[in-house]
């Protein structure tokens, strides 16, 4: 086997020198600041490691390369219906952020790292809900998304695979039930109005009852009071209003005073 490389090597050299210069074109390559080349001589690994960025040389007929990019990808996760812990049937998309760590695990143990990770994600994702209720899966996105990039990032590790980020972009309810959701907010806004409304009318009560033991106490505040709402009367109103007087206020004139 080494033979006939060796000699397929020094068939492909003596090639290139015979066409030279117009084999250049086809001999160096380039690659840019975020590839990765990943060379083949033959089948296999050249050098054990991913070449680049920059130019390089390769030996047309024999040698063959992958350009892997570095740079943050993501995809969306279809809509995945689940059943959740408590028998709710759920449908939950999101989004997924990698990039490529190791440019020859990618290339070299997995035949296609993108839809590898993209199947990968929607299997985690259903295993994640399913155990989860509902309350947890609105309530909790956050760790669910944090849950399923830890296990994603652990399975792909082994293809060169760094899952960054993962976002839980939408959960969608039945109909009924979000109709049932949304009777059951209401009536809960609706009794807690009327709670509120109860003890304001409990604090106005307690208000008056001192204010009426306050004027009980004073005669003289009682007929204060009478002539400030003559006055407020007056002042809203253009209409003569015809009160009757307190006889409390003639007392002082209608008194009798004794004879000398």
């Amino acid at each position: 086997m080494d033979y006939i490389q060796t000699s397929a090597t020094i068939g492909s050299i003596v090639i290139i020198i015979l066409t030279f210069p117009l084999s250049m074109l086809f001999c160096f390559k380039v690659v840019q600041e975020y590839e990765r080349a990943v060379i083949f001589r033959l089948g296999r690994l050249q050098d054990g490691e991913a070449t680049g960025p920059g130019i390089f040389f390769i030996i047309p007929c024999i040698d063959n390369f992958s350009k892997v990019d570095l740079r943050t990808e993501s995809f969306d996760v279809p809509a995945q219906e689940v059943l959740t812990k408590d028998s709710v049937t759920v449908a939950v998309d999101a989004v997924v952020y990698y990039k490529i760590e190791n440019p020859l695990h990618a290339v070299v143990n997995v035949s296609d790292y993108s839809r590898s990770t993209k199947l990968l994600s929607m299997t985690t994702l259903r295993n994640i809900l399913g155990t989860k209720n509902l309350a947890e899966v609105l309530s909790d996105r956050e760790s669910i998304s944090h849950s399923m990039q830890s296990m994603l990032d652990a399975a792909t590790n082994p293809w060169g695979v760094k899952v960054e980020r993962v976002e839980i972009k939408d959960v969608r309810l039945p109909v009924q039930l979000q109709r049932a959701m949304a009777a059951e907010a209401e009536a809960t806004r609706e009794a807690r109005a009327k709670v509120i409304a109860a003890e304001g009318e409990m604090k106005a009560s307690r208000a008056l009852k001192e204010a009426s033991d306050v004027i009980s106490e004073n005669p003289a505040a009682l007929q204060l009071r009478y002539l400030q709402t003559l006055n407020t009367i007056s002042a809203e109103k253009n209409s003569t209003i015809v009160f009757p007087l307190p006889m409390d206020l003639l007392a002082a004139f209608t008194t009798t005073r004794p004879r000398s």
